[in-house]
């Protein structure tokens, strides 16, 4: 347990500052997300140092495609969320409160050493949602940097500009989901409003930080060329090269009663968005799918070719594409032939014991 960042004391009360909803809690009390607690006037993290899950992932599986291309990650969570999505893959730790599954105290100086250990090349802050856990993932991060090691996060996007602003010390990279239109918020992830998510990515996006999208779609709820458009339009005042993926949704959670995504829906999703000008829309979450590539926006050139979350082919040259020599908007050098990530933990196995069962995915 650690005392909270961003926090103000309000008529006995405090109010949290880390995400839009903004919780005014009475003592005794957490907020939306059960981490965080009033006691006796101040806010508590009561996640600090509470490992739930981590694995070694690819870059591609959370995903980013234009960050360290084939490079692996020590990837971690606490419980909790600001969210509450229906079709949630990680609910079991996601809409958990602490206590309710096994977690383990470890330290960020020891998830930095796990991660220089693995020979990872950074930490990042997933499954669950690292605003919830900001404390945890903000001294983790100023360590990891020291220890020349990235960060990044993988979140829903609901960060007041203060986190932002603060994330700023430590964070090289974010991808930030961008779900649906306000009745998609409101009907399927918890009364969220679209304008403070927009309001994140474009903060975001302002640090100069490395910013990727991805838009889990739904049959029935968010396949729509309106939705497309909108989104597109917004992207667009920020970047055309901002990469964006379309993913297969599967049934999960509460909404086992959906279909799967037909491939052909994400086919002209991504087809609307590339014409209304994004210059690098993927497919995701349907391996060996040629919207998985990237291919050069002036010669159409096969530049990075991808299986899943692995690296067939990449054969950009210093990011340009050798063909007519276009620079690619791809931060770091990327590995040409990345190594299969089959590594068991090495490292304080006796102190995470039951939490080696989680393996969540980074999908929405």
């Amino acid at each position: 347990m650690k005392e909270a960042m961003l926090y103000e004391k309000v008529d006995g009360k405090v109010k949290c500052s880390l995400c839009y909803r903004r919780c005014l809690i009475d003592t005794n009390k957490t907020g939306f997300c059960n981490v965080r607690k009033n006691i006796d006037g101040k806010l508590y993290s009561l996640v600090y140092g509470k490992l739930a899950s981590y694995s070694v992932n690819p870059i591609e599986k959370k995903p980013f495609f234009h960050y360290y291309p084939g490079s692996k990650w020590f990837s971690f969570s606490t419980v909790g969320c600001n969210f509450r999505c229906l079709h949630c893959q990680n609910y079991d730790i996601s809409q958990a409160k602490p206590g309710e599954v096994p977690d383990f105290d470890v330290p960020p100086e020891k998830i930095v050493q796990m991660a220089k250990d693995y020979d990872t090349i950074g930490v990042s802050y997933t499954f669950t949602e690292p605003t919830v856990f900001f404390e945890y993932c903000y001294d983790t991060g100023i360590i990891a940097r020291k220890n020349n090691l990235k960060n990044c996060f993988v979140t829903n996007g609901y960060m007041t500009p203060e986190t932002v602003k603060l994330s700023e010390d430590f964070l090289d990279a974010v991808r930030i989901d961008l779900k649906g239109d306000d009745s998609h918020y409101k009907k399927i992830c918890g009364n969220i409003k679209l304008e403070n998510v927009l309001e994140c990515i474009s903060n975001f996006y302002k640090t100069k930080m490395h910013l990727e999208i991805i838009t889990l779609v739904i049959p029935d709820e968010n396949d729509n060329r309106g939705t497309v458009r909108m989104f597109a339009d917004f992207l667009l005042s920020l970047s055309s090269e901002i990469p964006w993926h379309f993913t297969r949704f599967y049934p999960c959670y509460k909404m086992l009663d959906k279909k799967i995504t037909p491939v052909s829906t994400l086919e002209k999703m991504r087809n609307w968005a590339s014409d209304f000008g994004m210059k690098y829309v993927y497919i995701g979450n349907v391996p060996g799918h040629e919207y998985e590539n990237t291919h050069c926006p002036n010669c159409d050139a096969l530049l990075i070719e991808r299986w899943g979350f692995s690296i067939k082919k990449n054969i950009l040259e210093n990011n340009k594409c050798p063909s007519c020599g276009e620079k690619i908007p791809i931060v770091g050098v990327g590995f040409k032939h990345p190594p299969l990530l089959t590594e068991k933990p090495k490292v304080f196995p006796k102190m995470l014991g039951k939490c080696q069962r989680h393996f969540p995915s980074h999908t929405p």
